[in-house]
C-alpha cells in the first residue's frame, strides 16, 4: 500500500509538472504573438506609402489595373525574397533561434504587404481617410482580415480603431507562424519553400483585396485634387522655383531715364 501510494504520488507530482510545463509555454507563446503584433503595428506608420500622384509618376501612361500588376508582382518578390533569406539562414552552422526567425520573416513580410495594400488603395481612388497613424491601423486591419476597406462606411473604418483589429491581428500573426514553419527544414529545401510559399501568399492577398477594391472603386478623375502636404513650391525640396522670363514693355509713354547730371 505504501508503494503505491508513493508512486500515485510520483505520477501527480510528474503531472503537476507537466502542466506547469503546458502553462509557461502557452504563456510564453502568446507573449511572442503579442511581441510580434505589437512591433508590426509600431513599425506600419513609418512605412513610405507613395499616394497616387506619385504612383502615376513613376508609372507614367498606365491605368489602375496595370499598376497595381505592377506592385503585386514587386510585392511578391520582396516577400519571396524574405522567405529565401529565413530559409537559407536555417542552415547556418549555428542557426539562430527559431521563434526569432519566425518573427523577422512574419515581420518583414507584413511591412512588404501592408504597403502594397496601402498603395492599391491609393490606386482604386480608395484612400483610407485621418492621419498617416490612422490610415496605418485602418490598412493593418485590412492585412489582419485580408480584404479591402470602404472609406465611405465609417463602420469599415471605426471597426479597425478598436480592439478587435489588434484580436485579429494577432491571429493573423498565429495563423502565418504556422504557415511558415515549413521554411526552417534544413537542406536549403527551407529557402525553396519559404520563397515559394510567400509569393503564392501575397499574391493571393493581393487578388482577395483588389476583388474588394475594384467594386467600389472611384474614378481617378472624380477624385478630388490632393493638395500638396508640404506646403513646398514644385519641384525638389529645398529647391528654388522656376524663374519667370522677362516681360516685354508695356505699351505707351515711358517714364524719362535719370541720368547722373539729374541726380540731386
Amino acid at each position: 500500500m505504501d508503494g503505491a501510494h508513493v508512486e500515485r504520488g510520483r505520477v501527480a507530482s510528474l503531472a503537476a509538472a507537466l502542466g506547469r510545463g503546458v502553462r509557461q509555454g502557452g504563456g510564453r507563446a502568446r507573449a511572442g504573438v503579442y511581441a510580434v503584433a505589437d512591433r508590426i503595428v509600431a513599425n506600419a506608420p513609418r512605412i513610405p506609402v507613395r499616394d497616387l500622384a506619385t504612383l502615376r509618376k513613376q508609372f507614367p501612361g498606365l491605368g489602375p489595373e496595370e499598376i497595381a500588376d505592377k506592385l503585386v508582382a514587386g510585392a511578391a518578390n520582396g516577400t519571396s525574397t524574405v522567405g529565401a533569406g529565413v530559409g537559407a539562414a536555417a542552415m547556418l552552422p549555428a542557426p539562430p533561434a527559431m521563434p526569432t526567425e519566425l518573427a523577422t520573416e512574419i515581420v518583414g513580410v507584413a511591412s512588404i504587404e501592408f504597403k502594397l495594400i496601402a498603395e492599391l488603395h491609393e490606386v482604386y481612388g480608395l484612400r483610407a481617410p485621418g492621419t498617416v497613424r490612422q490610415r496605418a491601423t485602418v490598412y493593418l486591419s485590412a492585412w489582419a482580415e485580408e480584404r479591402g476597406i470602404d472609406p465611405t462606411v465609417p463602420g469599415s473604418v471605426n471597426a479597425a480603431l478598436n480592439v478587435r483589429m489588434k484580436r485579429e491581428l494577432r491571429q493573423q500573426v498565429v495563423r502565418r507562424s504556422f504557415r511558415n514553419l515549413p521554411v526552417l527544414a534544413p537542406f536549403m529545401v527551407g529557402a525553396a519553400v519559404g520563397a515559394s510559399m510567400n509569393r503564392r501568399d501575397t499574391k493571393r492577398l493581393a487578388r482577395k483585396i483588389r476583388k474588394d477594391l475594384r467594386d467600389r472603386q472611384v474614378p481617378w478623375e472624380a477624385l478630388p485634387p490632393s493638395p500638396d502636404a508640404t506646403g513646398e513650391p514644385p519641384g525638389a525640396p529645398g529647391e528654388l522655383p522656376p524663374s519667370q522670363p522677362p516681360q516685354p514693355p508695356r505699351p505707351g509713354p515711358q517714364p524719362p531715364q535719370q541720368g547722373p547730371q539729374d541726380a540731386p
